[in-house]
């Protein structure tokens, strides 16, 4: 596997709206994706306090999915939301139990770590990078970037997996920082990058990071407009790298959501009837009240707003665009939550594609 900055890695923590919506992409799109998946979390039971299912049967599933929805294509695979104390029944590592059937299952799948993850994670990984001769991804974090033992800290990493550095990819993981003011942020990361070991010798090297809010709670009710400051970023970094001759990174995000894992009682929630809608450097959100109380018969009236913002792509964009228009004119059903996580989610992926082929030249733009 081998990529540059044409390419689009989005971080897609594989939930039935994320899953769908990679199904339902176009085969350019899908050309010009390599996604770094993530095993979602485990369910809690909050009425009974313990998780909702065994470890065996959360990770079950999982292979099967990946292989239905994303094929053989080339993807990262991340199991960084397991709980590093959990094992499996027969006692085996959850990343040995994901990979293993990543593998039996006809995947390509790159195994995902990190410099300081556990040391059955770091075993699991070395086996699968012997086995399967993909080599591996390193998802560095900022905190770890702006260490002066990084250098140091990767070595040891390679080392340890046995791994060459042309045969590994390179995640720079900015999360979900303060990107404001953007210019001065832009200086940071810049200088961090120039700082990143090895940089012109990783197979693919990716940035990555959202400004998406954690919470729809952030939203206020009715149309809404949020920036999209990874985004922005990115092109301001392409600007100032071009000029240094330092090489383009790959453009990363997580899609229309944040990164972090919130833990929530669903008994106790009344989430809120939205759409989210990416637009050129912003996200377009229509808010309504609560589905429990108020319905899904508003997302209607939402998909007029998106249709009428001015922003929207129209139907043959994508399958997301295409439900909205169908939904809005009534010939579609309102659906649930999930679908439309799936519609924003099939949206933003197009549209990020589009972005990128525009902002390069390349052909996915055509």
């Amino acid at each position: 596997m081998k990529f540059d900055h044409n390419h689009y890695v989005p971080c897609l923590r594989w939930k039935q709206g994320e899953y769908q919506a990679v199904l339902d992409l176009s085969t350019t799109a899908r050309n010009f994706i390599t996604p770094l998946i993530e095993v979602p979390e485990m369910g809690f039971d909050f009425e009974k306090g313990v998780d909702s299912k065994t470890i065996d049967k959360h990770l079950e599933p999982f292979a099967k999915r990946v292989h239905g929805k994303w094929g053989t294509h080339p993807c990262f695979v991340d199991v960084l939301h397991i709980p590093s104390e959990k094992v499996m029944a027969d006692g085996g590592q959850p990343v040995s139990f994901v990979l293993d059937k990543l593998r039996a299952a006809g995947c390509s799948a790159v195994p995902v770590t990190g410099l300081f993850r556990n040391s059955g994670c770091q075993r699991a990984v070395k086996r699968a990078v012997s086995r399967d001769g993909r080599g591996l991804c390193l998802r560095v974090t900022i905190e770890e970037a702006a260490k002066p033992s990084l250098k140091v800290d990767t070595d040891a990493l390679l080392a340890k997996a046995g791994v060459n550095i042309k045969d590994c990819d390179l995640i720079f993981d900015l999360g979900a920082p303060n990107f404001e003011p953007v210019e001065g942020f832009a200086k940071l990361v810049e200088t961090l990058i120039r700082k990143l070991p090895y940089l012109a010798r990783w197979r693919t090297f990716t940035l990555m990071g959202t400004s998406f809010p954690s919470t729809m709670a952030e939203i206020k009710r009715g149309p809404a407009t949020i920036p999209r400051y990874e985004w922005v970023l990115y092109k301001r970094l392409v600007g100032s790298l071009r000029k240094a001759k330092v090489r383009l990174p790959t453009f990363g995000d997580y899609g229309i959501s944040h990164p972090d894992l919130l833990l929530l009682d669903m008994r106790k929630l009344k989430p809120s009837a939205t759409i989210r809608y990416t637009t050129d450097d912003d996200w377009f959100i229509v808010k309504g009240p609560n589905v429990r109380e108020n319905g899904f018969g508003q997302y209607r009236d939402h998909c007029r707003m998106v249709i009428a913002s001015g922003s929207y792509m129209g139907p043959s964009f994508s399958e997301g665009d295409r439900h909205i228009s169908e939904c809005a004119a009534g010939s579609a059903s309102t659906g649930n939550l999930t679908t439309w996580r799936k519609v924003g989610t099939n949206h933003h992926l197009e549209k990020v594609v589009r972005d990128v082929s525009n902002l390069f030249g390349s052909s996915a733009a055509s």
